[in-house]
């Protein structure tokens, strides 16, 4: 009887649908892609060197859109100055952002916040300031998380300590990540109560085997004693071969930097914890609202 039933109701339904009208059909397809979104495991939004698709990267302008736009984290670069500031920016030398070449390392804070490093990306964004870590992780709120990327080595750790023991953040609210295993090291020596992942980026070698190799990625963790690992460049079968071998050795599974959302999808399912993005209000609307 219920197989008569369904037999009859379905192609019912079905054609009940197409003779709706046409608003009322699209709000069936948008409920139904809803479904699917909420279905989805729900990963972290990072908010790639803040919304940097819409605005200057590693700039507070970038970092506000991204609060505004509901990402769940910021990442950021960090730099140490000649004079033992920590700077946010990407690149070692000001020329791409600011249009003046300086290297950061042996430049002064006083230099380097005398460049503008917003008019690059659009005449709205003119004035914007390289911040300091102090002024980034002030924007940070409640409940938000900042993933501290080093790009330089470890002498940056003892004034990256007094910076985060000046913050209001509490630990598990700042995520360190660099590629250099020496700078991992040294901050889950000095910053044991924080998360460290060691950032690596696959590809594929000429015979299409992973490079890295897995051994050496699973030895690179142990021997720097990261809680986890960034990845870039990892994606399909690739990506769920490597999450299930981290799974396997304890350690968590995050990925970079991801704009599309049905790939954000992909990665979710394989087992991501974070996903970070240029884009996060388009990762973000991906997996629907969160409970």
């Amino acid at each position: 009887m219920v197989r008569i039933i369904r037999i009859v109701l379905v192609p019912l339904c079905l054609l009940a649908l197409l003779l709706a009208p046409r608003p009322l059909r699209r709000a069936a397809g948008q409920a139904g892609q809803a479904a699917d979104a909420r279905e989805a495991p729900m990963p972290l939004v990072i908010a790639h060197r803040g919304a940097s698709a819409a605005a200057p990267e590693n700039t507070l302008a970038a970092f506000e859109l991204a609060w505004k736009m509901g990402a769940d984290g910021i990442e950021g670069d960090f730099y140490l100055t000649r004079d033992g500031h920590i700077v946010c920016i990407h690149d070692a030398s000001t020329k791409r952002t600011a249009g003046r070449d300086l290297k950061v390392a042996d430049s002064d804070l006083a230099s380097l916040r005398k460049l503008d490093v917003g008019r690059w990306k659009a005449p709205k964004f003119a004035g914007q300031k390289i911040p300091t870590l102090d002024e980034v992780l002030a924007t940070v709120p409640a409940g938000k998380q900042i993933y501290i990327e080093i790009k330089c080595g470890p002498d940056i750790v003892p004034p990256l300590k007094s910076a985060l023991a000046r913050s209001r953040l509490e630990s598990d609210q700042t995520i360190i990540i660099s590629f250099n295993k020496a700078v991992i090291q040294r901050c889950k020596a000095d910053l044991p109560g924080l998360k460290a992942f060691w950032l690596v980026g696959f590809r594929r070698d000429k015979a299409g085997k992973p490079s890295p190799a897995f051994a050496d990625v699973l030895a690179g963790l142990k021997a720097t004693g990261a809680d986890g690992l960034g990845v870039g460049g990892a994606t399909g079968g690739l990506a769920a071969t490597l999450a299930a071998e981290l799974k396997r050795a304890g350690k968590e599974f995050h990925v970079w930097t991801i704009d599309d959302a049905e790939a954000a999808r992909a990665l979710a399912e394989c087992g991501a914890r974070s996903i970070t993005t240029n884009c996060p209000d388009r990762i973000r609307d991906a997996f629907g609202p969160r409970d």
